[in-house]
């Protein structure tokens, strides 16, 4: 059996995300209850589950985008806060369609997302992410000229131009073909090469197959 190198397993003692007995109801609709998720640095926690079984809900959960009902969720061991500059930064995420600005360029949005987060070199962080996410030759096209499958992976850029400690994807395969879930699960490799804490919910038993360190199922929630 391979050995994991002592940098490795100090990532992985890390837990950059913690839930405990998480919950969440839509009036008398019980999502889910009782949902424990301990996600450590440079792993990946795959959700799986049949739809309609508060996968996305427990993600958007995660990221301040939703609340629960009970219970709690902590990041770097302290509460998670979507008001905390420092959370702010630590948490990547791309939940279903991400807003793009209407009149700039791919290159214009992804350098715009990179200065804010106040990454050095924004222009030159943004053409190497779109070379990544295949997109070097749509850099000059504006967002609404992209195919769906092109929006998606700007998407996914939008994600990877700013720092992260925490990156949270919903269904990332969504659009991609045979070899663009390929690219994808090397790209979800290399942020946990690099010590990043993935989540992500996912119908492509292969992607999980080949990125999740744990898996989670949705459907045992209720």
């Amino acid at each position: 059996m391979p050995r994991s190198s002592p940098r490795a397993s100090a990532r992985r003692d890390t837990h950059v995300l913690s839930v405990r007995d998480a919950e969440r109801r839509f009036g008398d609709l019980l999502v889910f209850t009782a949902v424990d998720v301990d996600v450590a640095a440079g792993t990946c926690c795959a959700v799986t589950g049949s739809n309609g079984a508060g996968k996305s809900t427990l993600l958007r959960c995660l990221v301040g985008a939703d609340r629960l009902d009970r219970g709690t969720v902590t990041i770097d061991g302290s509460a998670a806060d979507e008001s905390s500059p420092a959370q702010r930064a630590a948490v990547a995420s791309v939940l279903g369609d991400v807003a793009t600005f209407a009149h700039l360029t791919a290159h214009e949005h992804l350098q715009l997302v990179a200065l804010a987060h106040g990454m050095p070199d924004p222009a030159g962080v943004a053409s190497r992410t779109l070379c990544d996410v295949g997109l070097a030759d749509a850099s000059d096209q504006l967002p609404v000229t992209l195919s769906s499958g092109q929006r998606h992976r700007l998407a996914l850029a939008s994600a990877f131009v700013r720092p992260r400690r925490l990156l949270v994807l919903d269904e990332p395969e969504h659009h991609l073909d045979p070899a663009g879930r390929a690219w994808l699960a090397g790209r979800i490799a290399d942020e946990k090469a690099r010590g990043c804490a993935v989540v992500l919910a996912s119908h492509d038993p292969d992607l999980v197959a080949a990125v999740a360190d744990d898996t989670v199922d949705a459907d045992s929630w209720r």
